[in-house]
């Protein structure tokens, strides 16, 4: 049997072929073990073999305190991501988080692409320099106790901004924060 299609079906059957699949997958549960880092390991042995996809989570993904160092291909998170205690030094091409992002007393040096955080962030105790592309955080921000010399983007905050203990703290006002963030809670200094 032969098919016939115009050169218009053509080129949408090419573009689609042509465009990255992205793979959505509710949680690391599906892939069957207790640690949630063997899931994760699991999960990427399965992307590796269709060529290293860009892939979702959506629903919460927890790698506290293992030995994580990249998030590969990992787009979005729509739950909750804790990161806490990890080794990773950049979130790579993580766009966006619907819930909270908790990184604290992690290596974390880079947000890489991170421009929404529907919930709290969390930064405390990290070599964090600069917010990057951040641009909003639904809760609350808490960046006490790090380096941090740049707020980025970042254009609001939906919770409070903690800053005790940082260079921000010591060389900006209140009044200077407010100029150019959107904080509905309080700033602490």
């Amino acid at each position: 049997m032969k098919i016939i299609i115009t050169e218009n079906q053509y080129e949408l059957l090419k573009e689609m072929e042509d465009k990255p699949k992205v793979y959505h997958f509710p949680s690391l549960d599906i892939f069957g073990h207790e640690k949630p880092i063997d899931n994760w390991n699991l999960m990427q042995k399965f992307l590796t073999k269709k060529g290293n996809p860009d892939f979702t989570i959506t629903g919460d993904l927890d790698l506290s305190d293992t030995l994580i160092e990249s998030l590969g291909n990992l787009i979005s998170v729509g739950g909750t991501l804790y990161l806490m205690g990890t080794q990773i030094k950049s979130l790579g091409k993580l766009t966006s988080v619907g819930g909270g992002l908790f990184l604290e007393y992690s290596s974390i040096e880079s947000l890489g692409n991170l421009t929404t955080v529907g919930g709290a962030l969390s930064l405390e105790g990290t070599p964090i320099k600069s917010l990057g592309n951040l641009k909003s955080v639904g809760g609350s921000l808490y960046l006490k106790s790090s380096p941090i010399k740049s707020l980025g983007e970042l254009t609001s905050v939906g919770g409070s901004l903690f800053l005790r203990r940082t260079p921000i703290s010591k060389n900006y006002t209140e009044e200077e924060i407010r100029s150019q963030v959107n904080v509905e809670g309080k700033i602490y200094l």
